[in-house]
């Protein structure tokens, strides 16, 4: 397999991983139409990934997903959930979308790669969404909801037809929330070496 091979389903198992940290579910059930379709093929051993239980189990959960996260206290609870759920959905794109390669490299690449641009994108928005329950008391709350459905579907429509650009936009995308996270820790112990410098002046 030539070396642009190995690129392009890099860069589709990148892009369907950073998408799964806006919506767990919906680059899974996508992957699972393209792999039932025989648009992609899957890596060995996930081949189970596009049969037909898969892509009912998965359908329902995207809608339940989409759904849940329009209705308050249950979007927050939520993202408990989808924090380790989107790290082991983007391991599983990531992996299941490298060619053949040693099974200990496809995977570490899939945990390293897809797990973490997961997490990170999904951190972000857990981050986001926090900070709109806590400013609009959950009002803004639904119109994140739908910028992160939308994020979701394209992202995972544009990944799955020009991945090496989606690619790009995902890496981009985990560089800007972590250089926000970054920031947001460093306001953070500023403001609590104020408090506590206040504390000791009384």
């Amino acid at each position: 397999m030539e070396h642009l091979d190995y690129l392009l389903s890099g860069a589709l198992g990148l892009a369907l991983a950073a998408c799964s940290g806006f919506r767990v579910f919906v680059p899974l059930l996508a992957a699972a139409l393209a792999y039932r379709t025989g648009y992609l093929t899957p890596a060995a051993g996930f081949a189970w990934l596009g049969s037909w239980p898969a892509v009912a189990v998965l359908g329902t959960a995207t809608v339940a997903e989409i759904l849940g996260y329009y209705v308050p206290v249950v979007d927050n609870l939520l993202d408990t959930i989808t924090g380790p759920a989107a790290f082991i959905a983007g391991t599983i794109l990531m992996t299941s979308a490298l060619p053949d390669m040693p099974p200990m490299l496809r995977w570490g690449l899939g945990v390293l790669a897809g797990g973490g641009a997961a997490g990170i994108i999904q951190t972000g928005t857990s981050l986001l969404r926090a900070g709109s329950t806590v400013t609009t008391a959950g009002l803004g709350n639904p119109v994140l909801a739908t910028l992160e459905n939308l994020l979701a579907l394209v992202g995972t429509v544009l990944g799955l037809l020009l991945p090496l650009l989606t690619a790009g936009l995902a890496l981009a995308g985990v560089v800007w929330v972590l250089v926000r996270l970054r920031h947001w820790r460093q306001r953070r112990a500023a403001r609590r070496a104020g408090l506590m410098a206040q504390a000791d002046g009384r």
